[in-house]
């Protein structure tokens, strides 16, 4: 029997570099390229903005040929995916702990430990993947396609969190009965500025007293 045809046309690619074992030496080279690339293109990324950055320029910068970007990844979303994974990780994981808690919170004080873990993790972010938080910061207000997709798409699973948090304490009678929505994207919206600020050096004084700041701002403006 005659095997298929490869379609007129259509986009070739070198085929994935196999791994090898874990911890092989095949397994630790594709990791080094592999992050050298996500690095490279982190720094770009920051300096121009996702859309404004081809493969062409994240290679040049790697010092990489074009062509080996696809042993990595399948294209610059799976990229920026892989970029902003342990943000995404960290922080979808916080949001869950903190609605949980919240589902048991009923005074000002239970909810202030919910709300300051949570800030705990993001400034854990702030010192561990300052890059990658800035980029987010940077990119999710931006439409959500192409390579930006990943970033959006975290954007928006942050603000269903903050919604089912803040429903979670208005049915605790802890904050007021403003619309959730409204009072969620208000708050959400308020921190990532202020974390950008963080992220820009702009003078916002101690950076270790912002969380409990930002906290007790939230539940006094907003408490019933």
């Amino acid at each position: 029997m005659a095997s298929p045809r490869r379609k007129t046309g259509a986009k070739s690619r070198p085929p994935l570099e196999r791994p090898g074992p874990p911890g092989g030496v095949r397994d630790t080279n594709r990791q080094k390229k592999s992050q050298a690339i996500r690095d490279a293109a982190l720094v770009l990324f920051l300096e121009r903005g996702v859309g404004s950055v081809s493969v062409d320029d994240i290679m040049k910068a790697a010092r990489m040929a074009k062509g080996s970007f696809y042993r990595y990844f399948d294209d610059q979303e799976a990229l920026v995916a892989a970029i902003i994974a342990p943000v995404a990780k960290d922080m979808t994981a916080a949001l869950e702990t903190c609605r949980s808690e919240l589902e048991k919170a009923s005074t000002r004080d239970t909810q202030f430990a919910a709300y300051r873990k949570l800030g705990e993790v993001v400034y854990g972010l702030l010192l561990g993947q300052p890059g990658a938080v800035r980029m987010y910061l940077q990119e999710s207000r931006a439409p959500g396609v192409g390579a930006r997709k990943p970033i959006v798409e975290l954007s928006r699973v942050i603000s269903k969190f903050a919604v089912e948090i803040t429903e979670k304490a208005q049915g605790h009678g802890i904050l007021r009965p403003i619309p959730p929505v409204i009072s969620a994207l208000t708050v959400v919206g308020a921190a990532e500025r202020l974390l950008l600020g963080v992220m820009l050096d702009e003078p916002l004084g101690n950076v270790l007293e912002i969380p409990d700041m930002v906290t007790t701002l939230i539940l006094d403006g907003l408490k019933a």
